[in-house]
């Protein structure tokens, strides 16, 4: 049996229980993951599954389509993370038409019930669901007694004395502060995917670029960016990123274009993660694409910069300051 699954009132995957929690996860900051690990070591104790339950689209998305909130982690990273975390089996719920209207007794009759046999459902501070949000934890406790299961709202984590949430860290990456971001996250804030084939336009431009979609989600920050490449070799790669919809060029859907500095190589098919390290500058539209060049090469020079630093700071070997030579041809360039 697969261990990720879509839909619901597919038979039953759980029959002899589980113990289960539900959420958004987008991101899956340190309170997410205080969630899913109390759920696996429940799950470990009754010797059942742990299953990790949410949605895609996120409802919010799904209600909102013109204006989409922005998103921290696509789909199959979310699903990857979660399974990361020990979680046996990962539900992302197809959220359409039909699951919108289901009431919270429906929900809880049809998937936690009959799919997944719940014997714990654990859910986050304040969790909602069902039509309207009609859904609360007072509701999945009074189901519970007559179906067997019992409900339970975890603690929310607290960092510098406010609570972690997905809107806290949207915040800290759109100011730029990736270093905030990660204390938050448990991690370094990254975007991960698989390296599609875009206009090639940056290779014309001496700037080839590994490229990553973002599926019609709408991406958390915009602008360029220091950033380190995972995935392509034994130490992560230095890079300038750009993330948005390329003006310039008349561009409509969010890219996310990382150029890997000194890289000779062919990333097309492979999964990568791009690390935000500094936000350089915002994404802007020049009025011919020479103009765009060098201020690609002083973006460029300042990543290299702050890249060094960082290594530095994490005492990466070798971490080495930007080359003299190629920060006088860089100035050449934008001279």
């Amino acid at each position: 049996m697969s261990r990720l699954f879509r839909d619901v009132d597919r038979g039953i995957r759980c029959p002899h229980g589980s113990v289960v929690c539900i959420g958004a996860f987008d991101g899956l900051h340190l309170g997410h993951r205080a969630l899913v690990r109390h759920t696996v070591a429940r799950a470990r104790a009754l010797g059942v599954p742990a299953v990790a339950l949410s949605f895609e689209p996120l409802p919010r998305e799904f209600f909102a389509p013109a204006a989409p909130p922005p998103r921290l982690l696509l789909p199959r990273a979310k699903a990857e993370g979660l399974l990361a975390l020990d979680a046996d089996q990962v539900g992302l719920l197809r959220f359409n038409r039909a699951l919108s209207g289901w009431s919270g007794e429906e929900f809880v009759e049809r998937v936690l019930v009959k799919q997944l046999a719940a014997r714990e459902v654990w859910v986050g501070p304040e969790f909602r669901f069902g039509k309207a949000r009609g859904g609360d934890i007072a509701l999945l406790r009074r189901m519970g007694e007559t179906a067997g299961f019992s409900a339970h709202e975890i603690e929310p984590v607290h960092l510098d004395g406010e609570r972690v949430s997905s809107t806290r860290i949207r915040e800290t990456i759109l100011a730029g502060d990736f270093a905030a971001a990660a204390r938050l996250l448990g991690r370094p804030y990254a975007i991960g995917g698989h390296v599609v084939r875009g206009q090639q336009l940056g290779r014309t431009l001496g700037f080839p670029t590994a490229n990553l979609r973002f599926g019609g989600k709408t991406p958390a920050l915009s602008g360029i960016y220091a950033t380190w490449v995972h995935g392509v070799g034994e130490r992560p790669w230095p890079s300038v990123s750009s993330l948005g919809t390329r003006p310039t060029v008349a561009g409509v859907e969010p890219l996310l274009e990382a150029h890997l500095f000194d890289f000779d190589g062919d990333l097309y098919g492979r999964r990568i993660e791009v690390e935000f390290v500094a936000h350089l500058r915002a994404e802007l539209k020049f009025p011919d694409l020479a103009t765009l060049t060098r201020q690609m090469h002083r973006d460029a020079a300042q990543a290299r910069e702050l890249l060094a630093l960082d290594a530095q700071r994490r005492r990466w070997i070798p971490a080495t300051p930007p080359d003299p030579r190629r920060a006088a041809d860089a100035a050449e360039h934008t001279a």
